[in-house]
């Protein structure tokens, strides 16, 4: 049993930091209802996570290289720790938004080191094994994060989904001081500085600008202010680690077909899975009047698929099947989106998510295990936290910007049917229906009235459903083909950029 303790004190890191991608969604009404939050409120708090993650992962992999990937970890799950009890006391949006940016730097602190602590505990089968196991805890997390937050917010309260988090963290690091070994002797380097802070400008103003988009219409100044930020920092970041001599991310591993593939997969696999499922919460909540209880174990199919097929998968991580593996969840997430969007109309019930549900399931746990072993069978161990920084940032910074994007679907969709309804201020009404206000909006407007008015806002939430999910669809189905094209045989990364080193020396 001792010798799968690193294992599990990872798995628990692991399932923390991906279960709070998602555990929000469900109580999302709840908060907006205590807090008094607005539509852009609820995406920030979602979102504010995501971001930190996205904009800090190439840093922090950087950095866990140098300090050791053990300590790196243990500081995360500290922060993690402190930052969830702020977060469950946070007495306006305000604060829980800044408390969630802080959550998501201690979930990126542990983040960056899961692959390299796993690579270091275990060799051969067993590492096959771990990641097997890991990939299936990982795979579920994020799915099944509805069904516990919606049993939390029913049961206790919308604060208990960040409460739950303290004494796990406690076992986590108390397990972490035990079992878990630093490893090789971190190198000796320095902090890309000036790479960091332009990455992470780039992803917060491109984060900000979609949220704006959404808030504001794109005919907004400061929108496309915003979007010229985010391209002019990119383009400073990347002329900042082509001539930095320790960059936090080598641009050769981007020359390689097989990372390239790893990269985009990790993107758009987060935001064809979970990325609308912000908006399906609110659906079957706000519009169907499901509890949170019920509309996270809407959830369950995915969460149950993913992880039984993550875990099944293992046997299959030492050998030249990824590319096709990797592509094969993608496919079959993007299938799922398309199917719900197929389904879901202005009187279909919750029960017209779950095919899509389940081969998002499948999809999911083909790629995500997969994934993992991919990034770090690509590169040497003193890059393992680069690798794991980038496959990281990949999945949280397609998720947020998913998140910012499907809001703005969504609200163009349900303007259109009230527009068409002849619903008065359509965009604002498009808003609060996105925001979970439907029920309030009906009680606003005189009785006579009402019926007409709810028959709108049902059939313009299922239109912001469906134009989700179809994007998400979409999505999904392009990220395969174009990893089927780039994940085909080719010289390991590994040997790329150890060539590329022995160049310059």
């Amino acid at each position: 049993m001792r010798k799968w303790l690193p294992l599990l004190t990872v798995c628990l890191g692991t399932f923390m930091l991906l279960i709070d991608v998602t555990i929000v969604n469900v109580a999302l009404p709840d908060m907006r209802n205590d807090l008094d939050a607005s539509f852009s409120s609820l995406q920030w708090v979602v979102d504010g996570y995501a971001l930190a993650m996205a904009a800090l992962m190439l840093g922090a992999g950087s950095i866990a290289d140098l300090a050791g990937h053990r300590r790196t970890y243990l500081a995360g799950l500290a922060l993690f720790a402190v930052s969830s009890l702020v977060c469950g006391i946070a007495p306006n949006p305000t604060v829980l938004i800044a408390a969630r940016v802080v959550q998501g730097i201690g979930a990126t602190t542990m983040a960056c080191t899961t692959f390299a602590l796993l690579n270091n505990s275990y060799s051969g089968r067993d590492q096959g094994a771990a990641y097997g196991v890991w990939g299936a805890v990982a795979g579920a997390s994020s799915a099944i994060g509805p069904i516990i937050g919606g049993v939390l917010t029913d049961l206790a309260s919308w604060r208990w989904i960040f409460f739950v988090n303290l004494p796990v963290s406690a076992v986590a690091i108390a397990l972490c001081g035990w079992v878990l070994a630093e490893g090789e002797r971190p190198h000796r380097g320095r902090v890309d500085v000036a790479g960091m802070v332009a990455f992470t400008v780039s992803a917060a103003a491109a984060t900000y600008a979609l949220i704006r988009a959404n808030e504001h219409g794109w005919s907004n100044a400061l929108t496309w202010w915003l979007l010229l930020v985010a391209a002019v920092a990119l383009l400073v970041f990347l002329l900042v680690e082509r001539t930095s001599a320790q960059p936090m991310l080598d641009l050769a591993l981007l020359r390689d077909r097989s990372f390239a593939g790893v990269l985009v997969a990790a993107g758009t696999l987060f935001f064809a899975a979970f990325g609308a499922l912000m908006y399906t919460q609110i659906w079957m909540q706000s519009v169907l009047g499901l509890t949170a209880i019920q509309a996270g174990a809407v959830g369950l199919p995915l969460s149950v698929m993913a992880f039984l097929v993550s875990g099944s998968i293992g046997r299959f991580l030492h050998g030249e099947h990824r590319g096709p593996i990797i592509a094969g969840g993608l496919f079959a997430t993007g299938v799922g989106g398309l199917a719900g969007a197929l389904l879901v109309h202005d009187e279909a019930g919750w029960a017209a998510l779950i095919p899509g549900f389940l081969a998002v399931g499948l999809g999911v746990g083909l790629a995500t295990a997969t994934l993992s072993s991919a990034a770090m069978a690509a590169v040497p161990w003193q890059r393992a936290g680069m690798a794991t920084g980038a496959v990281n940032t990949a999945q949280q910074l397609s998720f947020a910007l998913g998140i910012a994007t499907l809001g703005s679907v969504f609200t163009a969709r349900a303007a259109d049917v009230l527009d068409q309804r002849a619903v008065p201020d359509a965009q604002a009404t498009a808003r609060a229906v996105g925001g979970g206000q439907s029920a309030m909006l009906v009680q606003q407007v005189p009785a006579e009235a009402r019926s007409a008015l709810a028959a709108a806002v049902r059939a313009a939430a299922a239109a912001g459903v469906q134009g989700t999910l179809a994007v998400s669809g979409v999505v999904g189905l392009l990220g395969g083909a174009i990893v089927l094209s780039l994940m085909r045989r080719s010289k390991p990364v590994a040997a790329v950029v150890d060539a590329e080193t022995q160049v310059h020396a």
